[in-house]
């Protein structure tokens, strides 16, 4: 049984090959397996970390594509179900040299959003040590079901959960579900990752210090606010720093963030207690975390750019 698992979209990035262009005006198309829960099994595998992957595709020739990729990097796919009734899920990425996204998302609906509970094995989300989690598979039933169902019993069993919003307000029906659900999850968390650009929106407030507050009283035991290229502010509640970024030569910003998350997530699994790490040892998980990010903006795509524990060695050297 794998020690981390990750639930959530897995599906097919379209990564425009011109960058700061719009998608209307880009000439072509890279295909990259996407989703960022499986990017995080990936990334988590490819750092020596036994990772498994819980979700659904199409029943085609992109959702065998993708279990094959996952596979490849050694990804458990017990669990990942291929659907008859639906296609798996598309995104069409124009890439910014800014960092910023935009995206257009084929699904309706796509196969990850009708993962359905009973397609999860209680037996296998028990085992896990690590489980982490989004909130683009909390955008509509069933997969929002199944979803909390996986939660409260890798919860219960007493693992470590890893929550990154992952905000694509596109996916959801409206604003007001989005951050519905991004809060309801928010209590069972362990860890939490948001990015700059989803502060505001997620805590209502432009400003760190309020939102902060509010996301520790709930009982989160890390919290982690990504800043791209300007590295990544932590806070436990007692220890807490920014840690700065690496300047790289981007040629691709798509997956960043899942490649931050996956090697904090490994070195956090070394700690029996994150709530009791120092100043010190956090500085060090982050600047770790914010190579492999940097690292993963070398390449089109993300998985074929989430880095190995030997290049992210090699960089920080």
């Amino acid at each position: 049984m794998p020690k981390a698992l990750c639930i959530g979209e897995l599906l097919i990035d379209f990564v425009s090959t011109t960058p700061d262009v719009t998608l209307a005006e880009a000439p072509g198309f890279v295909k990259a397996p996407g989703g960022a829960p499986a990017n995080v099994a990936v990334g988590l595998a490819k750092l020596g970390i036994d990772a498994g992957f819980i979700g659904k595709v199409g029943a085609d020739a992109f959702g065998d594509f993708l279990r094959e990729t996952l596979e490849q990097n050694s990804v458990d796919t017990s669990y990942l179900v291929s659907g008859e009734t639906s296609r798996t899920t598309l995104a069409f990425v124009a890439t910014r040299s800014d960092g910023m996204k935009d995206i257009t998302f084929y699904r309706h609906p796509g196969a990850d959003i009708q993962l359905s509970p009973d397609e999860i094995d209680t037996r296998y989300v028990q085992s896990a040590e690590l489980f982490h989690y989004g909130s683009v598979s909390l955008s509509h039933s069933p997969s929002r079901e199944a979803t909390l169902q996986t939660i409260q019993l890798a919860k219960a069993s007493g693992a470590m959960l890893s929550y990154d919003p992952n905000l694509r307000l596109m996916l959801w029906d409206n604003a007001n579900d989005a951050k519905h659900w991004i809060w309801e999850v928010m209590p069972y968390a362990d860890v939490v990752k948001i990015s700059e650009e989803e502060w505001e929106f997620v805590t209502g407030d432009a400003e760190l210090t309020s939102g902060i507050e509010r996301i520790l009283g709930l009982g989160v035991k890390l919290l982690v606010v990504t800043l791209g290229e300007r590295g990544c502010y932590y806070t436990n509640g007692t220890a807490e720093g920014y840690v700065d970024g690496f300047a790289v030569d981007v040629v691709d910003t798509l997956g960043a963030g899942d490649a931050f998350v996956a090697a904090m997530l490994m070195q956090l699994m070394k700690h029996e207690d994150i709530s009791a790490l120092d100043a010190p040892r956090l500085d060090f998980m982050m600047r770790y975390a914010n190579a492999a990010g940097a690292l993963a903006t070398q390449k089109v795509g993300v998985i074929p750019a989430l880095p190995t524990p030997s290049e992210i060695q090699r960089f920080l050297a």
